[in-house]
């Protein structure tokens, strides 16, 4: 019985590596605007507009013609940002437009597309500062979903978080 509970013990240390070890990373797919085509023609209106969202928009910054993709009145569930087109576009469109890249030069590396309804989802790579290990990164995956009404969206969901207050003060941390 006494030995039992220093294995339990050692096993349970040993185990801690694998519960909190590196992931594998995450990776894009080759020919990721594929995934943004669909023989429904209403998935892939939609389909379409989301890959105009996350490269035109998002990616490449050409904001000005954000009334393509996106509602007036774009219903916002990211706890950073407030409702309306407006508001996006004056928190993401202060940036000069960059030239929009074929599909085999973006930079945002989708790793899925699904879409049902009204509704699109888009996971991509994102690649974060490692808290574990300053000066390294990980990679994991960022989620966007999106509603859809007319070929436009309507309304927003992805795993945004109020940042922490930025150290010696007030304001805002890092976005």
């Amino acid at each position: 019985m006494k030995i039992r509970f220093p294995l339990i013990g050692l096993l349970s240390i040993a185990a801690i590596p694998c519960l909190f070890g590196q992931a594998e990373p995450v990776v894009g797919v080759a020919d990721p605007a594929a995934l943004f085509t669909d023989k429904d023609p209403t998935l892939n209106k939609n389909k379409q507009a989301a890959m105009h969202i996350v490269i035109d928009l998002l990616e490449c910054g050409h904001w000005n013609e954000s009334d393509k993709w996106i509602t007036d009145r774009y219903i916002q569930h990211n706890p950073r940002f407030s409702s309306g087109r407006a508001p996006i576009v004056a928190a993401f469109g202060k940036n000069p437009p960059k030239e929009i890249p074929d599909k085999d030069h973006w930079r945002t590396k989708v790793v899925a597309v699904v879409a049902e309804g009204d509704y699109v989802a888009v996971a991509s790579r994102s690649e974060v500062p490692d808290p574990r290990n300053p000066g390294q990164t990980y990679t994991t995956t960022h989620f966007d979903m999106w509603r859809f009404v007319n070929g436009k969206a309507d309304e927003h969901w992805d795993e945004g978080r109020i940042p922490e207050p930025a150290a010696g003060g007030q304001g805002k941390g890092k976005q």
